[in-house]
């Protein structure tokens, strides 16, 4: 073989060992946003489970608050429900609102304040929202490496080619203030 075909066949693995390496990055990528999203969808099934706890404390003691009660029954219903990130944030800012609307009902009952399992109720939400945010930012940061992997020169090329689509962040909406702050649960 000559020179020149030595060259040629030199550059092709060169090429190709670069196209593999770039589309192993991609696949890392994906599957690390996959497994971000996994982290937020057990978080959020952990405060799905407290919720119903709450809202039967509350229940006890403020048996006529029932809109209340309703609004946040029906907010997790639908977050449970949601499936997609940009829904998911939608139907989780829902639900910190109603949440909101119930802790401040909660404080016209000083009975309420004071009871033991209501007390361990807001320890486990607070800590429950501490991980969600940070599952939550985690999650953004992957997508964030994987949409500008995907967006970038020459490894567009790969993902275009391999049919990668870019993923959704998982954010609160700039529309609604009040669901941009955490849900207090302090007294």
């Amino acid at each position: 073989m000559s020179t020149t075909a030595w060259i040629v066949l030199g550059l092709v693995i060169v090429i190709a060992f670069w196209l593999v390496l770039m589309y192993n990055r991609l696949v890392s990528l994906m599957n690390r946003a996959k497994e971000a999203w996994s982290d937020i969808q057990v978080q959020l099934k952990r405060r799905y489970d407290l919720i119903p706890n709450l809202v039967e404390t509350v229940k006890g003691y403020a048996a006529h608050e029932k809109n209340v009660l309703e609004d946040v029954t029906n907010a997790r219903t639908a977050a449970m429900g949601a499936t997609a990130p940009a829904e998911k944030a939608a139907a989780e800012n829902q639900l910190s609102g109603t949440l909101k609307s119930l802790f401040a009902v909660a404080e016209n009952y000083p009975n309420l304040k004071a009871n033991e399992n209501f007390l361990q109720l807001q320890r486990d939400l607070t800590d429950t929202e501490d991980k969600i945010q940070a599952s939550r930012r985690f999650y953004n940061m992957t997508v964030m490496s994987l949409n500008t992997s995907e967006q970038v020169f020459p490894s567009n090329l790969i993902a275009n080619a391999f049919g990668f689509k870019p993923m959704d962040l998982f954010e609160l909406s700039s529309a609604d203030q009040a669901a941009q702050e955490p849900v207090k649960v302090q007294f």
